[in-house]
């Protein structure tokens, strides 16, 4: 068994830091965790990407380039290493694939004494696979976002129901907040302070299904001719989205500008693009606990999403937003034109979704669940007390066993 200092190092594990929910959630645990109780490290198999340069340039110790390949054995006596040298206490591997298997194998080599795995996802592209469930007995926790994401990690995955703990992700309510009149953001796209505006925040990846929105999109726009819409994020579809809009006429690559649909690309003032819509949209194939809708519902957005995954948690039909079958393009439009038609109704759901979100999803809450776990599970394995403050979340909704 390793010597552990205090405070307790606890190292993240992922294959690289791009921009994504995932991975801006870690970022935001790494940063809010107490640094009188942790001391929180992050792995990179790969490259450490944006955010990881970000949480390095912060003083965060941020470990990368230990696994140059698929078939690179030599990445496990690399992180065994690194986690005996840096007297790791806790590991957390993020996500599936290859950190799940490898953070959790190496923190067992390394005679870590806590292991858990924290999931975001429900399947397709992010299924746990075969390997990964053979670490299931080695592995003190599963780590779900949602009570129904808990319940898929059981049902689905097959992981011990006494293993699987629910930790709603958190976004920082204070930064994420309503702001009347964001001018700035219309100002750069030049649109009108009255112009409806509707957005998607989502990575541009298959599942994230972008040609849902276009599709809804063109019939919002013949409905409300004046409306005008972005894309925030990027990735791998960013051509075919670029294309298929050009498709439906709602997007002119010549004079991207002039067009009806905007391509914004990453952006770091997330919470003032927000802030400037009327409406989010998510049209995910399969989702988790999205942190776009919960950074929008904090802003005072109403939502309209597909019903997948957990969505259902945060998005209360008719109370913070409205809920659509997976593909349905019509009732998609049919929701969005309603609450652009009717501005009182979209403010009344968008601050109901507001209170949703500084009650349930908090940044405090998210970060205190892991806080507790990962002490608790310290204490049951080493006997060793790991002293942390109560945050103001109400301890109900975080750490619960399925």
């Amino acid at each position: 068994m390793l010597r552990v200092a205090s405070p307790l190092p606890v190292l993240f594990v992922q294959t690289s830091m791009p921009v994504g929910g995932a991975e801006t959630l870690l970022v935001n645990l790494v940063r809010r965790m107490d640094r009188d109780a942790f001391a929180p490290e992050l792995v990179c198999l790969k490259q450490r990407g944006p955010l990881g340069d970000r949480l390095a340039e912060e003083g965060v110790p941020v470990h990368y380039n230990l696994l140059s390949g698929k078939f690179d054995l030599r990445v496990l006596p690399r992180l065994t290493a690194l986690m005996r040298h840096r007297s790791i206490g806790a590991v957390v591997t993020v996500g599936a694939g290859d950190k799940m298997f490898w953070g959790r194998l190496a923190a067992r080599a390394a005679g870590v004494p806590v292991v858990a795995a924290a999931l975001h996802s429900t399947g397709w592209p992010d299924g746990v696979g075969r390997l990964n469930r053979m670490l299931t007995s080695i592995t003190d926790a599963f780590i779900a976002v949602a009570e129904p994401h808990g319940r898929f990690l059981v049902d689905f995955e097959k992981f011990p129901a006494s293993k699987v703990r629910v930790i709603p992700n958190g976004v920082d309510t204070e930064r994420f907040t309503p702001t009347p009149h964001a001018m700035a953001i219309r100002d750069e796209l030049g649109v009108g302070p009255t112009t409806p505006l509707v957005g998607i925040l989502a990575a541009l990846r298959p599942e994230k299904n972008h040609d849902l929105f276009l599709a809804a999109a063109s019939r919002v726009l013949h409905a409300v001719p004046e409306a005008k819409f972005i894309v925030i994020g990027d990735g791998p579809e960013r051509r075919h989205i670029e294309e298929a809009a050009t498709m439906l006429g709602l997007y002119d690559p010549l004079d991207p500008e002039a067009s009806p649909l905007r391509m914004l690309g990453n952006r770091d003032d997330v919470p003032a693009v927000l802030a400037a819509l009327d409406v989010l949209t998510l049209t995910s194939h399969n989702e988790a606990n999205p942190v776009s809708i919960l950074e929008a519902m904090s802003c005072g957005l109403p939502v309209v999403a597909t019903n997948v995954g957990s969505v259902g948690e945060s998005v209360i039909e008719g109370q913070t937003g409205y809920l659509v079958p997976a593909g349905d393009k019509r009732l998609l439009a049919d929701r969005v034109i309603e609450l652009l038609n009717e501005p009182l109704l979209a403010q009344e759901l968008g601050e109901a979704g507001r209170v949703r979100v500084v009650e349930r999803s908090s940044l405090d809450v998210m970060v205190g669940g892991y806080e507790r776990l990962i002490a608790e599970l310290y204490r049951q394995k080493t006997g060793r007390e790991v002293q942390v403050t109560e945050r103001t979340a109400p301890a109900e909704k975080v750490a619960l066993a399925v």
